[in-house]
């Protein structure tokens, strides 16, 4: 699956059960070897996502297209993929632990 239609389709799920995101206000930008950069911006109970750089990341996650696609399907453990190498974190690193509950109820 296009990286667009994973992020579009978690978006939605996040917009249509909000309660998850509720009191997050962060931008998640995913830089995504050979498939660009990618925005999820979460406020005020929505989700929102853009490709390219619109908006300023307080979370920039740097990751091949194979292991965002397993990250996203919950095949690979953030924690352990960042260990291991296989995913960069810039920014805050709370909201990058935050990340993987946020996957796991939206996947």
């Amino acid at each position: 699956m296009a990286i667009q239609e994973t992020i579009t389709q978690l978006t939605d799920k996040m917009n249509q059960d909000p309660e998850g995101i509720q009191g997050i206000d962060a931008v998640y930008q995913f830089e995504i070897e050979g498939a660009g950069i990618h925005q999820v911006r979460l406020a005020g109970g929505s989700a929102e996502y853009r490709q390219g750089e619109e908006f300023d990341a307080d979370c920039i996650l740097t990751m091949t297209e194979a292991n965002f696609a397993k990250l996203t399907a919950g095949q690979l453990n953030p924690t352990t993929a960042f260990m291991t190498g296989k995913l960069k974190v810039k920014g805050d690193l709370s909201l990058a632990v935050r990340l993987q509950s946020l996957l796991k109820k939206y996947s």
